[in-house]
């Protein structure tokens, strides 16, 4: 792990925090010699669940739903 003193680590802090960023490495700060904090890149986001699919497994079938949902007599547009 790469050590800083925090003096040099106050006057690039930017550029530290970004060079930890891009290389995924932490910095440790110290002040004469002894640790005081480490700066250590962020753990991964997790990810955002998309919609298509958000409703499986929630549905139940009940009955036939291959057959009509009423009487066949009942439809006007089936009498001829």
């Amino acid at each position: 792990m790469e050590e800083i003193a925090v003096s040099k680590f106050k006057a690039t802090c930017l550029a530290v925090l970004e060079r930890v960023r891009k290389t995924h490495r932490a910095v440790r700060i110290t002040r004469f010699g002894q640790p005081i904090a480490e700066v250590v890149p962020p753990s991964a986001a997790p990810a955002q669940p998309g919609w298509l699919g958000s409703l499986a497994g929630t549905a139940k079938i009940r009955g036939d739903v291959i057959a009509p949902a009423g009487n066949e007599r009942d439809w006007d547009a089936l009498q001829t």
